[in-house]
């Protein structure tokens, strides 16, 4: 019944440094910055892209090219030679950074390219006809990025005063974060029953982050459900990952799909750099078919309540598996069809969907612990009350 430690080692080792400045965005939520800086890494993508103002490496000043621009012909044409990457990489690598080469060096006062949404930065010139952008801090996985390289007489400039002739736009999409880096900030956010552990010291690789952080995790409790341990999976985006990203979209107020889009991405960066936990208890309910029938409440290492329960009859059973908690009611009243062809209209209470229209709910019958119903788990409605409270969005329901 007791799994102390689960380890699961990224390929890469990404290290325990503070990340302070995760200003994460994503084209479909735009999160505001503040809070504390989280105790371990916030990391995912850095792609190298997006900036705000433009600074010369030692070498590589405007100045310096400006000597050359005598030898240019008056007339020679000033065009960007090059974008890398390019329209044609739909999804970008993490290390990737972005390039850009002109035919001609740069005045030292040229309007800059613009990219969205953007993240702190700046423009490097690292040669003299060429930019290199460098980020410093992290692009949301899955962000559609948009490069623009304005022309026209508002556009980049060389140092012969020339302009290019049109803007010049390309977009490419950031690489998704990984599973293990998913879990790593959910363990350490409290949304899974597994904690979350770094191994050893050092700065941030660009590419660690598409794979995590190398580190351990263990269970958060002595005492857990052998049934929950079984689906538990480093790395593998299994139903207690997605039931954790849908507790973890509930508590912000998004949608509870229990995807991780690139709104939940930033999400998750703003609420790790601000020390945002669960604000539940973790709650895991196991519902036995075998007589006679019952649910046990199972909350942070301890069976916490036991109530005789009603699953589904032969005719309409209910479906065996794990399933997360999507809807909640405290009151309803249940529609449907009996299999006779009759319809029903059943007031019932302390509602929590967990699979279609299978709910865990409490209805009154003359006895329990014996299929039922249509579908659903029927408690007695007092012992529903208890439980109720515990189930929220993301719990997981096992029938077996």
């Amino acid at each position: 019944m007791v799994q102390k430690h689960l380890h699961a080692r990224s390929r890469g080792g990404l290290g325990t440094r503070l990340l302070r400045d995760v200003r994460a965005r994503a084209t479909t939520a735009r999160v505001a910055a503040g809070g504390a800086a989280s105790t371990i890494i916030a990391g995912v993508a850095v792609l190298l892209l997006v900036g705000a103002g433009l600074s010369y490496r030692s070498g590589g000043s405007p100045a310096s090219a400006t000597a050359s621009s005598a030898t240019l012909a008056p007339n020679a044409p000033f065009t960007l030679v090059a974008i890398s990457p390019g329209s044609t990489a739909s999804t970008v690598a993490f290390d990737l950074p972005l390039r850009l080469r002109f035919s001609q060096p740069l005045a030292a006062s040229t309007p800059l390219p613009s990219l969205a949404p953007a993240v702190p930065g700046r423009w490097l010139a690292t040669g003299r006809s060429s930019l290199t952008f460098v980020a410093s801090s992290p692009e949301v996985p899955g962000t559609k990025v948009v490069l623009t390289v304005p022309g026209g007489n508002g556009g980049v400039r060389s140092v012969t005063g020339r302009v290019l002739a049109r803007s010049q736009v390309a977009s490419w999409t950031v690489k998704p974060g990984s599973v293990l880096l998913l879990q790593e900030i959910l363990a350490q956010l409290g949304y899974l029953p597994v904690t979350w552990t770094p191994i050893g010291q050092g700065p941030p690789s660009p590419a660690m982050y598409a794979h995590g952080q190398l580190g351990v995790f263990s269970w958060r409790w002595a005492s857990v459900p052998q049934q929950l341990q079984a689906l538990w999976a480093p790395g593998q985006y299994t139903v207690v990952t997605r039931g954790a990203v849908m507790a973890f979209e509930n508590a912000h107020g998004m949608t509870t799909d229990g995807v991780a889009s690139p709104a939940v991405w930033a999400a998750l960066f703003q609420a790790l750099q601000a020390g945002q936990l669960d604000p539940y208890p973790y709650a895991y309910a196991m519902v036995s078919m075998a007589s006679p029938e019952n649910l046990v409440l199972w909350v942070e290492g301890a069976d916490i309540y036991s109530s005789l329960a009603n699953t589904g009859i032969p005719v309409s059973p209910t479906q065996p598996g794990t399933f997360p908690v999507y809807l909640r009611y405290t009151f309803q009243v249940m529609r449907g069809t009996n299999p006779d062809g009759s319809t029903y209209a059943d007031p019932v209470s302390w509602v929590s969907y967990f699979n279609g229209g299978d709910a865990v709910h409490g209805f009154v019958r003359a006895s329990y612990g014996w299929p039922q119903s249509l579908g659903c788990v029927e408690l007695p409605p007092s012992h529903a009350a208890v439980v109720w409270p515990y189930m929220h969005i993301g719990t997981l329901v096992t029938v077996s």
